[in-house]
């Protein structure tokens, strides 16, 4: 299926031109649905998260990006985030301005978070818990490892300057790129990219990223909006037990996670083709089978709990809980030699 590409920008409420995008299927397609992404820390939509917007488009799906303020070509000073509030509004009002639009009002709305994305989706979700119809979240960014966490003696000494030295590039950190992407040439071309931040986190960023957290952290349980979240296992960005986390206390009642042995954080630009090939399968898989539902006024085909093994050791969890008051099934997964066990 052909793809259309067009780019545009927006005023914030704040007066900040924002960079935003779109991919479309062809002009004579009307889309299965819409897709909205939330790119990552030091991020971009227009080139970084080009292959998540054509690969969508090309199967029916009308996707749209947005490039937070200071980040990519929007205007403002470089990847500051002086409040992460500023962000999720910006994300939602301009999401639910396309939602509004006549072409568009019939149709399903989804969310696509990575890594600090994840948060984003989420938290635009808790504005409006019953507006958007589900989320993917590829390797978010909804809870502190405590492999990372800093001391609270740490964080209180940064808070007190924070006020002082906001912009200030003094946060120690890894080379996240070197981290994050496995495939040596594609880690090369995001580090030829510069609209991608790649300097230290400032200190103000880096305090609103950890307390964006933590909060998301105690709130888990409040998250009702139908998922798949996806995540390597061998993952050091963001560790693979936040996206357990998040399956095992989100409250909401459909719910799918899905971890691949071996991969990297980067699943849909930083792996071997072959392997991002799978994901977004997978990715297209979940999407489809929750708009052919809803086409069809029927969710029984993902409604009973479902956990499928698939080759290589890969763990897929899904579930789906009824309607029934009392019923509160419990889900513990893990390997064992090449054994897969599921427990209800």
């Amino acid at each position: 299926m052909e793809v259309e590409y067009h780019e545009n920008y927006v005023k914030n409420s704040r007066g900040i031109q924002l960079f935003t995008c779109r991919w479309l299927p062809s002009s004579s397609s009307s889309p299965k649905a819409l897709v909205f992404l939330c790119h990552g820390y030091g991020m971009e939509c227009s080139n970084f998260m080009k292959g998540v917007g054509t690969k969508l488009a090309s199967h029916g799906y009308a996707v749209f990006g947005i490039d937070y303020e200071g980040h990519g070509r929007s205007m403002g000073a470089r990847c500051y985030i002086k409040r992460f509030e500023n962000i999720v509004c910006d994300c939602s009002h301009h999401f639910k301005s396309i939602c509004a639009r006549q072409e568009y009002r019939e149709k399903r709305r989804f969310l696509y978070g990575e890594s600090m994305g994840g948060a984003v989706a989420l938290l635009i979700h808790k504005r409006d818990p019953s507006f958007w119809h589900g989320a993917v979240l590829v390797a978010p960014m909804c809870k502190i490892s405590e492999k990372v966490k800093p001391h609270p003696v740490v964080i209180s000494l940064l808070t007190r300057v924070e006020d002082v030295i906001p912009k200030w590039k003094i946060v120690p950190t890894k080379d996240v790129i070197d981290s994050a992407f496995k495939d040596t040439i594609k880690r090369e071309e995001v580090r030829g990219n510069k609209l991608i931040y790649q300097e230290k986190p400032r200190l103000k960023t880096a305090l609103e990223m950890l307390r964006t957290s933590m909060n998301l952290e105690d709130s888990l349980n409040e998250v009702t909006i139908p998922f798949f979240v996806l995540h390597g296992e061998s993952d050091i960005v963001t560790d693979p037990e936040v996206s357990r986390a998040l399956y095992q206390l989100a409250g909401s009642s459909d719910k799918t996670i899905k971890l691949y042995p071996g991969m990297w954080h980067a699943l849909t630009a930083g792996e071997p083709d072959d392997n991002i090939e799978i994901v977004f399968t997978d990715i297209i898989s979940w999407l489809d089978k929750r708009v052919e539902a809803n086409d069809a006024h029927t969710m029984k085909s993902i409604e009973h709990s479902v956990l499928s093994p698939v080759p290589d050791g890969l763990m897929t969890v899904s579930m789906r809980k009824h309607g029934r008051k009392g019923s509160h099934a419990k889900y513990l997964c893990g390997w064992k030699g090449r054994g897969l066990y599921h427990d209800q």
